[in-house]
């Protein structure tokens, strides 16, 4: 092992002098979690994105163009979530974003599923978000995102008192949102290239 690069937004990957093997880990992006219609509603968090590993014989490659897949935004009132963007690493894997969750206004509440992978040696599913808890209206909490291969769940709002939950992290999903508080943002994929002679 030699040295490692991460990507948090696109761009290109540029392999070192001497470097013959790189193992790739690719994320695709979380999705924010749903919207909440009014008071004593709340809404499931965003799935997580999924992750492909692979190790790549890099003698021949130079230099390979990496995509990193944005989260999912935050969304206020009756509306599902966004779901997350693909993040790859070239043509040789790639790894699709987070699914997004439903509000309760829309008949049912349920969480965002978990992105899927291909092309890698392993393929990951990302974690599925949580549709939150309404037992007690009056304090009701809104959907948990899905965690992401690196964690980093965003946890939901709850239906009463300041707390309006957080963001996901790491393509992780986005918690939901409840009462008069917005839902949040799933994080933004991630793309780590570990270098070895």
């Amino acid at each position: 092992f030699q040295s490692i690069q991460t990507f948090s937004s696109n761009g290109t990957y540029t392999k070192p002098a001497g470097i013959t093997k790189i193992k790739v880990y690719t994320t695709g992006g979380g999705a924010g979690g749903a919207g909440a219609a009014s008071n004593n509603d709340f809404g499931g968090g965003g799935g997580a994105g999924g992750t492909a590993i692979e190790v790549l014989d890099a003698t021949s490659i130079n230099t390979v163009t990496v995509t990193v897949g944005a989260g999912g935004a935050a969304v206020t009132g009756d509306h599902h979530g966004n779901a997350g963007a693909t993040s790859s690493f070239g043509s040789y894997h790639s790894a699709s974003g987070g699914g997004v969750g439903r509000h309760g206004n829309a008949g049912n509440v349920f969480g965002g599923a978990g992105g899927t992978a291909s092309g890698g040696d392993i393929n990951i599913t990302g974690g599925s978000g949580n549709y939150g808890d309404d037992s007690d209206n009056n304090h009701m909490a809104a959907g948990i995102g899905g965690s992401s291969f690196w964690g980093g769940a965003g946890r939901g709002a709850t239906g009463s008192g300041s707390y309006s939950g957080t963001d996901g992290v790491f393509g992780s999903g986005g918690g939901g949102g409840a009462n008069n508080h917005a839902s949040r943002a799933g994080g933004t994929g991630f793309v780590l290239v570990e270098e070895y002679k």
